[in-house]
């Protein structure tokens, strides 16, 4: 079929899908050929025909041949009149009613037409689907051995038969984490200079995070600084024997340090009396620093000889840079591994807890302070979330009572070992797990140790078994590994500082409504979508349908920051710096970052919902809210000023999949729909790649297949309603808007969500299946290279 310039194809005249179809049409997006007003205006002219005047009767009489050659005529006048006022209604009036198309000349848009140009076409590259595909090498998945790379098979690198194809799918393809990480860097390393202060703020953070030769130039001396701010420490010799509360309460306000148990601010998920959520303080065992695994036939966490010696060479090492003294070097080191030792024994998985049912447990802070009487939990709760009023009688969450306990316990007697009164093992405990906070603003001789660690803790396995090792280098619990680029763990820091003025950026690229309104679209056409499966019984459809009902979407845009001078109030006191003494520029201006965290902690206390993760790519539930983070919304995935085409094929598709992976994640043993439009998928996919003897795709890979074609589907009905509601639409490269909307999908790679492992074909072959049937595609996507299946059997 021919592609068409400009405009929205539709398929032919087929049932209704509001009405529910025949299993073999499911899903498939069709319009009624003719409108009322043209089935009428046909029907009057039928009847006006009815009505001809005939020849006279005594001359058919006496002339029969003159009569049949004159209804012939006649009859064929007729017919001719009809096809001709039925090729105007359709060639005509149906062009007056398609969409209008312009080019798009926002710079948005020529950005993203430059990247289109390195993609792959699947109009012009039908055979790429056979070059690509995801999952391991093994079941199903059948890779082409021959390809480069296939020893990398389970790493998140895309795999071709030549450098060249594999390098040209990997900068045309879209991973939205890594997309969201890039345009955040991109926004932090421009250099406009109108912006307000508050964001010239962070950009110099950032740039000093980046500045890597100035912290190796400052060496060890900054931190050293900040222990003799803290009475200095035992490992020294130079320690004023400070008061155990007070510097864990310094710890904790001053340096979002917390060495024996975590703190957040949350929900309770049991208060269900109150229609207004209220926020809780939240205590859980901390994110310790010893490798400890769980036995779960012990139900115990245990320690392996393996990982205790480089984490014993490591501690070793840390105690050297800051100058300890060899002689007294592995005395401290001892005691710091024997403490972690006790306290990591007694953490617990959380999968475990929840278990148990020993999540959530509500008690005053009184209560606590009784059965774990070595803290001070109203003073250290009062430094962490001052200046919020906090009394004996408030109520927090325990997420492992236990544990607390037990640490408590474990506090005590070491605080009253009367021979180590000296070498104070809970002070120098403390300033460790200090040394980590600050890890990304010391020298790299600290990261190249935490790095060696890293890489021979992932040798011998012991991250694949671990449960609460925290990495050397996570950064507020984000498990940041340090080979990651210096400049995204920098954007990681910014955001824990900064992240008001990066919700303010964001918030830019929504403001226009277009993000909303994709939202609605989407929502409406899967819960049409998710009404015409057939269901296993009508209890589970009006199950599964009051759950889709009830979904109330909301895109996280907070407004307690309005405007750009609010913004610059609340960083007023903010002074980071390139110009700060060299020797500790970047050093200086993280201890105000980990000052601004602190009040952005106490701030959670009262603010309903605010722990906004604007790094954050995926869509989740709070009840029955659909929860959508702004990270989403993000070029090239989204731009207000795309053409709505691309906003559809690409965020429209993704957001639809995610929606269906909370909503239905064991639809397969519920709906009959799944286990068909998978197989017939997956059969297609075997025919044009001519794979033989394939066994059939497992249960999970046959949802995972239909959901992703089902998202497909459910994004180009949206856009089709969306089309319905506002004609106009812009295009790119003279691109007819199905091509722009099946050109942007063809950019998903199969790592744009956690279940990737799950699908065992390239996205883009999904293109394929639906133009197999449906009349919507520019052509039939027929690769020369492999075997054609019936282009007339859809899915």
């Amino acid at each position: 079929m021919s592609a068409t310039p400009n405009g929205l194809e539709l398929s032919p005249s087929q049932p209704d899908p509001e009405r529910g179809l025949h299993p073999s049409a499911l899903f498939q997006l069709n319009l009624p050929t003719q409108e009322p007003a043209e089935a009428n205006h046909q029907q009057q002219t039928e009847q006006g025909l009815q009505h001809l005047p005939g020849t006279n009767l005594e001359q058919q009489q006496t002339d029969e041949r003159t009569q049949t050659l004159c209804l012939f005529i006649l009859g064929f006048c007729s017919c001719a009149a009809i096809l001709g006022m039925t090729y105007y209604l359709h060639y005509f009036l149906d062009k007056n009613q398609a969409p209008v198309v312009t080019p798009c000349s926002f710079p948005a848009c020529q950005r993203a037409s430059a990247h289109l140009s390195v993609s792959a076409d699947p109009f012009t590259h039908p055979c790429d689907y056979v070059k690509f595909s995801c999952g391991p090498d093994s079941g199903g998945h059948h890779r082409e051995q021959n390809m480069q790379g296939h020893q990398r098979a389970k790493s998140r690198v895309r795999q071709s038969k030549t450098t060249e194809d594999r390098n040209v799918k990997e900068k045309s393809t879209l991973d939205r984490e890594n997309e969201l990480f890039q345009y955040i860097r991109e926004i932090l390393e421009s250099n406009d200079s109108r912006t307000s202060s508050a964001v010239q703020k962070a950009k110099s953070f950032y740039r000093s995070c980046l500045d890597t030769k100035s912290l190796d130039i400052a060496g060890v001396e900054p931190f050293l600084t900040l222990i003799q701010k803290l009475g200095g420490w035992p490992v020294s010799g130079q320690w004023n024997q400070t008061d155990f509360n007070v510097t864990l309460g310094v710890l904790m306000r001053d340096y979002a340090t917390f060495p024996f148990f975590k703190l957040c601010v949350g929900n309770d998920p049991n208060d269900t009396a109150s229609k207004k959520t209220k926020q809780y303080i939240q205590i859980d065992q901390p994110d310790l620093l010893i490798p400890i695994e769980w036995n779960s036939k012990t139900q115990k966490s245990q320690a392996r000889t393996e990982t205790l010696r480089p984490f014993l060479a490591s501690c070793q090492r840390y105690l050297a840079l800051l100058g300890a003294p060899a002689s007294s070097n592995m005395i401290h080191v001892g005691m710091f591994i024997s403490l972690s030792s006790e306290l990591a024994v007694a953490a617990t998985p959380r999968g475990h807890r929840m278990a148990k049912g020993e999540l959530y447990q509500r008690m005053t802070i009184k209560e606590l302070q009784h059965k774990a009487p070595a803290v001070d939990w109203l003073g250290c709760l009062q430094a962490a979330f001052h200046p919020q009023p906090l009394m004996e009688d408030d109520h927090v969450l325990l997420h492992n009572l236990r544990y607390i306990v037990q640490m408590s316990r474990i506090i005590g007697k070491w605080l009253t070992k009367h021979e180590l009164s000296k070498s104070g093992p809970l002070h120098t405990f403390m300033v460790l797990n200090l040394l980590h906070t600050l890890m990304p603003a010391l020298d790299s001789r600290f990261s190249d140790t935490a790095k060696n660690l890293s890489e021979t803790l992932d040798h011998t396995g012991v991250r694949q078994r671990n449960f609460h090792f925290q990495n050397i280098f996570t950064m507020d619990g984000g498990a940041l590994h340090q080979t990651a680029p210096r400049w995204k763990r920098c954007v990681i820091e910014t955001e824990r500082g900064f992240h008001w003025v990066l919700v303010h950026l964001l918030r830019e690229n929504i403001s226009g409504g277009e993000a909303e309104e994709m939202i609605y679209h989407i929502l409406s056409s899967l819960k049409s979508q998710v009404h015409q499966l057939r269901w296993t019984d009508d209890k589970t459809l009006q199950f599964v349908m009051k759950k889709v009902k009830s979904i109330t979407p909301r895109l996280v845009t907070t407004k307690e920051i309005s405007n750009e001078a609010e913004l610059d109030l609340l960083f007023s006191q903010l002074t980071p710096s390139l110009q700060v003494s060299v020797m500790q520029s970047f050093f200086s201006n993280y201890l105000q970052l980990l000052s601004l965290w602190q009040k952005r902690r106490s701030k959670l206390l009262n603010v309903q919902n605010d722990a906004t993760d604007i790094l954050s790519v995926s869509p989740s539930f709070l009840g029955n809210d659909l929860i959508i983070p702004m990270g989403m919304f993000i070029p090239p995935l989204f731009h207000p000023t795309y053409p709505r085409a691309m906003n559809y094929g690409v965020l429209g598709f993704l957001l639809a999949k995610d929606v269906l992976h909370l909503l239905l994640p064991d639809v397969y043993s519920k709906s009959e729909s799944v286990h068909a439009v998978g197989e017939c998928v997956w059969s297609h996919y075997l025919t044009v790649t001519d794979k033989k003897g394939v066994r059939p795709l497992p249960a999970a890979q046959q949802q995972e297949v239909w959901l992703q074609y089902s998202a497909l589907q459910i994004a180009l009905k949206a856009y089709k309603r969306s089309l319905k509601k506002q004609p106009e639409d812009t295009s790119l490269s003279g691109f007819s808007l199905t091509r722009l909307f099946f050109m942007s999908f063809s950019q998903i790679n199969c790592n744009a969500d956690p279940h990737h492992h799950l699908m065992p074909l390239e996205p883009s072959f999904l293109i394929s299946a639906i133009c197999a049937k449906s009349r919507l595609c520019p052509t039939n996507l027929e690769c020369p290279k492999t075997t054609q299946w019936d282009l007339t059997l859809g899915c």
